[in-house]
């Protein structure tokens, strides 16, 4: 069995913590590991798991990385599949399949989206083991969250009612989030299950179903794979054939249209955390029913989600609230309106803003940066450099920068010179001047960088040399 780990994501629905460059999957929201952690482990868990793979994008790749280092052979076994641009879930697994048919032609795909959390690993796992059987026969198995409550914000599977092996059922239809009435319905009726977007089946057996319902979008993705090349931990596709490639979900490619499908109970206590309504819904409640994370002081709050990432959040007198402090952001919000957090993520974007985008502090591959302080000429910086890592050889047409090693060893490459710093000691790189970064020590460099002049974007870089082949 060859595990699957689907990691896009644009980070708006648990906005401010999540954020495009850092989406929900690389945060500790159910325990203190991530997501995606957590993900990795579980696949890890199901007996047979021969090896893992990730799917995901250029901008997170890096951070998938550094996940899957945690993981040992296993994951050195896998890949890290790259997509030039999104398009959605079909494609995606195609791309998977197809490289686990190169190696393994009968070969077994459990696919699995990053973000989501299970709480019973060992009722997941059996479950799996008894789709596996489902799968060998050629069927394509999707696993039906047995719904607790009339849930309206997740979509429905309606399964036949009799059995077929493993104790899965033919699929009837799939129906999109329905209303509170129809909810309602849903879960009186009893055939009804929440749709969770994890699959089971022979690679091959997605192959033909795509090649028969939506041939156009296996045609492009095999033009991509044929035109793979290798780079480093990850393996990327042709972004010229690709980005010609259809966008559509597998439910609406395949699940929707084949006769092959099956869902399978799982009873797991399963959360797709798509809003801060389900992570309050998800969390243990005090006896007020509020959640409470971080630096938290209520008086009379009830029904409440308040999560506080440094500073003291005080909250009086509110029911049904979401407080949210990050480092940059406060979010406040009645608890039936979170949906609506897109929206503010939209006007976000409108606005030209980085909020949406960037938490203060930026993961990159060489280590982070953290802003600390901007106004319209100048900014301030803390730069975190890992031990060996290198940031590129690049230059700046609208600012110069002034660096001070607050701790470690600092190897500056000026031009042609190239200057080793310890502990405060310092150096001016000058607006057009060649320079360079690296970390030759064994622990973590810490930079102070102060930027002057009169564009201070991340855009102003022109790059020569890079490790992590960035443009």
């Amino acid at each position: 069995m060859h595990a699957v780990i689907l990691s896009g994501g644009s980070g708006t629905r648990l906005w401010p913590l999540s954020r495009e460059a850092y989406p929900k999957q690389f945060l500790a929201l159910n325990t203190h590991e991530s997501l995606l952690d957590e993900t990795l482990q579980r696949a890890c868990a199901v007996s047979g798991c021969s090896s893992l793979s990730v799917i995901t994008n250029e901008a997170h790749r890096f951070i998938v990385a550094a996940h899957l280092q945690r993981y040992g052979q296993q994951a050195e076994a896998g890949r890290i599949l790259l997509e030039p641009v999104g398009r959605n879930t079909a494609p995606a697994i195609a791309l998977a399949a197809l490289r686990i048919q190169e190696t393994d032609p009968d070969g077994v795909m459990l696919v699995l989206p990053s973000d989501h959390v299970v709480k019973d690993t060992q009722a997941f796992a059996r479950a799996v083991q008894a789709g596996e059987e489902v799968a060998r026969e050629g069927r394509l198995v999707t696993f039906g969250v047995v719904p607790n409550c009339a849930h309206t914000g997740y979509g429905y599977i309606r399964a036949e009612s009799e059995q077929v092996a493993g104790g899965a059922r033919p699929v009837a239809a799939f129906v999109e989030k329905p209303d509170a009435a129809t909810a309602q319905g849903y879960l009186d009726d009893g055939h009804y299950y929440w749709n969770s977007g994890m699959f089971l089946f022979r690679a091959s057996d997605y192959l033909a179903e795509l090649e028969r319902h939506r041939p156009d979008i296996l045609e492009v993705c095999q033009r991509a794979w044929a035109s793979r090349r290798d780079d480093q931990d990850f393996v990327r596709v042709s972004d010229a054939v690709f980005v010609e490639c259809p966008e559509e979900s597998i439910d609406y490619a395949v699940m929707e249209r084949t006769e092959r499908a099956v869902v399978l109970p799982l009873d797991a206590g399963w959360s797709d955390v798509g809003s801060w309504s389900s992570l309050w819904e998800l969390q243990d409640q005090d006896d007020d029913g509020n959640v409470v994370r971080g630096d938290v002081i209520t008086e009379d709050v009830h029904q409440s989600y308040l999560h506080s990432e440094g500073r003291l959040v005080a909250a009086i007198g509110v029911d049904n609230h979401v407080i949210v402090e990050t480092d940059d952001v406060v979010l406040v919000a009645d608890r039936s309106r979170v949906q609506d957090v897109k929206k503010l993520v939209s006007r976000l974007k409108d606005q030209n803003r980085d909020e949406y985008r960037f938490h203060r502090k930026v993961h990159r591959p060489w280590g982070s940066y953290e802003g600390v302080a901007r106004s319209e000429r100048f900014q301030v910086k803390r730069i975190t450099v890992d031990p060996g890592a290198t940031l590129s050889l690049q230059k700046h047409h609208h600012r110069s920068e002034h660096w001070v090693v607050v701790s470690g060893s600092a190897l500056v490459t000026r031009g042609n010179e190239e200057t080793l710093l310890t502990e405060d000691e310092s150096t001016y790189i000058p607006l057009g001047v060649t320079h360079r970064l690296s970390n030759p020590g064994v622990i973590p460099l810490e930079v102070i960088e102060v930027q002057t002049g009169s564009y201070l974007g991340e855009d102003d870089i022109v790059r020569f040399e890079d490790n992590y082949n960035r443009v």
